[in-house]
């Protein structure tokens, strides 16, 4: 696709990108067809749809009865013709928070910490100030977004949100540096009182983490969920800029910039979205990845209860948050489990059915489409 096609249609949307977090207000998807015929038709047709409206390029990867399968459309690189391949490394944002929340139960399970525990007993002096409080905040209500707890991510000093991004996009952060950020702002609202998404949240969980192990959170990860799985293509970067190939491009628009352009956003600093949204994975890492957590193989049943205990944060789309987990309805119904993540040039939903059977995983090289019903076209088209 032409770059002055991908640069209306990513100026058409920027207005409405969110560039840093996860489960925006809900898509309100397009209705499907009830009863899915035969293959994988309509999923390949909404792809291609997706590139239609100024996707750069597509992926998705389905696992059910008849086998996996994958569709790509568009291009790995604008100006080029390579199409998305399978296998191929993306930036998976926040669907890394499934991997801190799981890392969080098993040290629970492990008696080495409990979700009821407050922030304060493992991170002192941290979660203070401006009406925070880490000593009436508890771990489960970081994983499950109810700490009320200012998301550093919406502050500007982080330069997230527009052409000031390209200026610091090598910046290096530290996550105590993230939490001051958000410590200079008021709680949204009391503790366990409502329910907003907030990227501090997981930032603080990981350092519990650390506190808990004396370990970094990416060994834990690496050693508790990456290398059992075999999944060779996942890693966390700490604060280097690449994506290891085989990789596409990313690309994002900002509102502030006056050339309207379509910017290669592929390598950035990600210690910016440290613990809460800096995996890069592959399509089928992460469907094994889901497909492991779904069957119990990660935690045990109190822990997997405690993690698919959801309250209700929406009436269409994503529709239930867990610990780490998500609930999302189709527009037929359908109930799936997972997560989905966004950061700069990169849009990511990785869902499944509870069972595990039927599981879904959609990577967009760009961020700007994240609160259209593009992906919600395609998971439609796949389960209704």
């Amino acid at each position: 696709m032409a770059l002055r096609t991908i640069r209306a249609a990513l100026w058409a949307t920027v207005m409405t990108a969110a560039l840093a977090g996860a489960l925006p207000a809900p898509a309100s998807a397009q209705a499907a067809p009830s009863g899915r015929a035969g293959g994988h038709e309509r999923a390949q047709a909404a792809l291609d749809a997706a590139v239609g409206k100024g996707v750069p390029g597509a992926l998705a990867r389905v696992q059910d009865g008849g086998g996996p399968w994958v569709g790509a459309a568009g291009a790995a690189e604008m100006d080029t013709d390579r199409k998305p391949r399978a296998g191929e490394r993306f930036r998976a944002g926040s669907v890394g928070k499934s991997f801190v929340a799981t890392v969080v139960l098993q040290l629970e399970a492990e008696g080495r910490l409990d979700s009821d525990d407050t922030v304060e007993k493992w991170l002192p002096g941290l979660v203070r100030g401006n009406g925070n409080d880490g000593s009436k905040i508890t771990v489960r209500q970081l994983l499950n977004h109810t700490s009320g707890i200012y998301s550093y991510t919406a502050d500007p000093a982080v330069h997230l949100g527009g052409m000031a991004f390209l200026k610091h996009r090598y910046d290096t952060w530290k996550p105590e540096q993230l939490v001051r950020i958000a410590m200079a702002h008021r709680p949204y609202f009391p503790p366990g009182s409502d329910w907003t998404y907030s990227n501090t949240n997981y930032t603080l969980a990981a350092m519990v983490v650390e506190r808990v192990t004396g370990r970094p959170y990416e060994s834990e990860a690496r050693q508790r969920i990456i290398k059992p799985l075999g999944l060779r293509s996942t890693f966390l970067p700490g604060a280097d800029s690449k994506v290891p190939g085989p990789a596409g491009r990313g690309y994002t628009g900002f509102a502030d910039d006056p050339e309207l352009k379509a910017h290669d956003v592929t390598e950035f600093n990600p210690s910016v979205y440290w613990a809460n949204g800096d995996l890069i994975s592959t399509t089928g890492d992460l469907d094994r990845f889901y497909s492991a957590l779904l069957r119990g193989v990660l935690l045990p049943p109190a822990q997997m209860k405690e993690m698919t205990t959801t309250r209700p944060i929406g009436t269409s789309g994503y529709v239930g948050a867990g610990l780490g987990l998500v609930t999302y309805r189709t527009s037929c119904g359908t109930e799936l489990w997972g997560h989905n993540g966004s950061v700069p040039g990169t849009e990511v939903a990785a869902l499944s059915t509870r069972d595990g059977s039927h599981r879904i995983v959609t990577h967009f090289s760009t961020d700007v489409f994240l609160t259209t019903p593009a992906t919600a076209d395609i998971i439609d088209a796949e389960f209704c």
